[in-house]
């Protein structure tokens, strides 16, 4: 899944903004577990990637799963948080080894 955020302010606002796209990264087993031990973690899941350009130059980034997750104070979700973080991570170090998004 993504949202490309320039389309929908071209159609929503009618405004122009450069090439910004929102991928939803989201993993079914992490993220069922997560929701099992924190059934409000929804709000935190970091599941989204992004990909936009500025200036001519493409750029990827994603949460830090770890942060994010820390939010809750719970523990338990520390080794889970960990194993998103690396996937995340190698996602986008894979991209931005290969120069393109």
């Amino acid at each position: 899944m993504f949202a490309s955020i320039q389309a929908k302010l071209k159609e929503k606002l009618g405004v122009e903004f450069s090439r910004y796209i929102i991928l939803g990264a989201c993993n079914p087993q992490p993220a069922y577990q997560a929701l099992r031990e924190e059934i409000n973690l929804g709000l935190l899941l970091p599941c989204n990637a992004i990909v936009y350009e500025r200036d001519g130059q493409v750029y990827v980034g994603a949460v830090e799963a770890a942060k994010m997750l820390s939010a809750v104070g719970n523990p338990a979700m520390e080794p889970m948080a960990r194993d998103v973080n690396e996937r995340l991570h190698r996602v986008v170090d894979g991209l931005k080894g290969t120069g393109s998004a």
